[in-house]
């Protein structure tokens, strides 16, 4: 079936249509003070970007250069300035993750190893809503969109976040926060085309209902082209469309209360095995209160409520409910004692159509998650030494109980620099591929049944020092130590056939390594920033175990990658960009070393109007990034587009 989406096409022309008019009228002398221009879109001094609050760390603003951990932070400028057009490629510019593009809509994601498609250490949110498949406890990428214009920041935590955000944050955890609505006024326009994206289009508008009301609508569409095959010049017939659209309300009743609704609604055709594409459609309403009781205290309380549809068109298809109830409470106890406390209340109906080999057992399930944390963030040493103790306490259907303890110490020696330490356990709960699938090779003669998998488990050594010793200069060093336990295992059956197989906890092991990050404003118009990730990793098989796959099929990872990200000014109307990125090896399978560069070069036309061109992967005419179990691998070719941006 031809994807509906690629009718949408001519969408790519109302955008510029609309961006020529202006420039062509008259009326575009008369801008509004509030409309964007080159002067309103400077980018962040370095001592504003170490100034930025975050709240990924201890669930709480806080800001960036005091918080005690291994974060790094995307901000608006590093997307805009790196000319990327989808989620997944704007964590790339985070040096603490590993991101492999797959073929046109699969991405493999992770923080501190364990890379895969099915990626399941690693918690992602969207605007405080849990992006999550009880499937295989990971991110379905090809329906994770955002409009890049109206993200505020991404915030990136390697290491373990079960204290505050619960099971599955266990390597790292990414928050993509995007703007108030009060921030994202007027008309936004864009449209884009090249080889790689034969069309892409955005829209937006927002706007005041009263003084106390903002409110933006949007939306967006794109189409990526094919990936190649790795033999012969073929296409992989893997091309992707997505259309989505959404709004915001954000009211702001008085100095102490806010309020956001918002949602989001999408429908694509994702085609990983350039067969037949898949149908995905779904979408999400989120309702957020927050109330300041005082400086140091304040409540929130949100609620979100999730819909994901997939069919795989070959008679199998699922469909996925979420309802979601968090809450959290932070206040003072005496003059040295600060409390958070929340909790969180979750169902989610998951329904499969099963095919008659391959099936989940039960086809529907309702999963129930309870949790509660408590956090106490003591001053020892008022503005120098902190200790924060936390501990959740969480319920899930499968293994009940999980509990997810830290301690971290954060010293301030000097107002310059932060030195930290923390020990942490954090668990993955099982999955429905974990304890409910069964595959047959024929009616009643399985091959993969069942099993009682429990939870893996992680306790992690982290330390790290961030300093900011000049004015034009930040660095972040954050090595670390991590043991895992009942890791995922394929368990042969009885003799003498060995089958059924089922999932094990049969593998256990270690990783160690290092992230440096940093940023430097090298000139008044020129910034530098990026980062070195060293990762080493030792699994073994359990003495109690026959895993299958000898510890291997956890993951393929990289053991050294570099990034770096330079953006400077070429007079006053003319910015350019470019992102260097260097992979090392992938041991198994295979994947060669490889180096990437984009390059983005914008010229500013007028107040309102933008032309930029951008190239991507410039350094070879293709390369693998990685290689799934399946489909086969894929080329990720060199790409360029040009784009028109009209801010009103």
């Amino acid at each position: 079936m031809k994807s509906r989406i690629s009718n949408y096409s001519p969408l790519l022309l109302l955008p510029t249509a609309v961006c020529l008019f202006f420039l062509a009228s008259p009326v575009h002398a008369q801008v509004p003070d509030s409309a964007y221009s080159a002067s309103s879109l400077k980018r962040l001094s370095l001592e504003e970007l170490m100034n930025i609050e975050v709240t990924s760390v201890s669930k709480k603003p806080e800001r960036l250069n005091e918080a005690p951990s291994a974060i790094q932070v995307i901000t608006s400028d590093d997307i805009r300035q790196s000319g990327v057009t989808t989620l997944p490629e704007a964590l790339r510019l985070a040096a603490n993750l590993q991101v492999a593009k797959v073929n046109a809509s699969q991405w493999a994601i992770s923080a501190r190893g364990f890379n895969n498609v099915l990626a399941d250490k690693l918690l992602v949110m969207i605007d405080g809503r849990t992006v999550y498949t009880p499937l295989y406890a990971g991110v379905y990428w090809d329906v994770q969109n955002v409009m890049l214009e109206d993200v505020d920041r991404i915030e990136v935590v390697s290491g373990p976040g079960g204290t505050l955000w619960g099971a599955n944050a266990v390597n790292g955890v990414i928050n993509i926060i995007t703007k108030s609505s009060k921030a994202t006024k007027g008309l936004f326009l864009q449209a884009a085309s090249g080889n790689q994206l034969p069309w892409m289009a955005n829209a937006r508008f927002g706007g005041n209902i009263g003084d106390k009301v903002s409110y933006r609508i949007y939306g967006m569409g794109y189409k990526l082209a094919d990936t190649r095959l790795v033999e012969g010049d073929g296409k992989a017939n893997d091309s992707w469309s997505m259309a989505q659209g959404g709004i915001r309300v954000d009211y702001q009743s008085s100095s102490k209360d806010q309020l956001t609704v918002q949602g989001d609604f999408y429908d694509g055709f994702p085609n990983p095995d350039g067969a037949t594409a898949v149908v995905v459609m779904g979408g999400n309403m989120l309702a957020r209160w927050s109330h300041k009781v005082s400086d140091k205290s304040e409540w929130r309380i949100q609620t979100y409520y999730d819909h994901t549809w997939r069919d795989l068109r070959n008679g199998f298809t699922e469909k996925l409910q979420t309802l979601d109830l968090d809450w959290q409470y932070r206040f003072p106890v005496g003059k040295n004692h600060e409390f958070t406390w929340g909790g969180d209340l979750r169902r989610i109906g998951d329904k499969k159509h099963n095919l008659e080999l391959f099936a989940f057992d039960p086809e529907q399930r309702n999963l129930h998650i309870y949790a509660t944390f408590l956090q106490d963030k003591i001053s020892v040493i008022r503005d120098q030494l902190d200790i924060t103790l936390g501990a959740k306490v969480e319920h899930n259907s499968y293994t009940h109980y999980e509990y997810s303890p830290s301690a971290r110490v954060a010293w301030t020696p000097a107002g310059k620099h932060l030195l930290w330490a923390a020990v942490s356990r954090a668990v993955r709960t099982p999955s429905r591929i974990d304890r409910d699938f069964t595959l047959s090779v024929a009616p009643g003669v399985p091959l993969i049944q069942s099993s009682d998998m429990v939870a893996a488990t992680l306790v992690a050594y982290e330390i790290g020092w961030r300093t900011q010793p000049t004015a034009t200069l930040s660095l972040s060093v954050s090595p670390f130590y991590h043991v895992y336990d009942k890791l995922r295992s394929v368990e042969p059956g009885p003799p003498p056939t060995g089958f059924p197989l089922t999932f094990g906890n049969g593998v256990k092991g270690h990783t160690y390594g290092l992230e440096i990050a940093g940023n430097w404003q090298a000139m008044r118009w020129w910034r530098l920033r990026g980062g070195y990730t060293f990762l080493k990793k030792k699994l073994k098989v359990k003495e109690e175990s026959d895993d299958m796959n000898n510890a291997s099929a956890e993951s393929n990872d990289a053991e050294n990658q570099i990034l770096l990200q330079s953006y400077f000014d070429i007079g006053k109307q003319v910015e350019a960009g470019i992102v260097f990125r260097h992979i090392s090896k992938l041991p198994q399978p295979v994947v060669s070393a490889y180096s990437g560069l984009d390059l983005r070069i914008a010229w500013q036309m007028s107040s309102f109007l933008e032309l930029s061109v951008t190239g991507q992967n410039l350094l070879d005419d293709r390369h693998i990034e990685f290689i799934p179990t399946s489909p086969s691998a894929r080329a990720i070719v060199r790409s360029v587009y040009g784009q028109l941006t009209c801010r009103l």
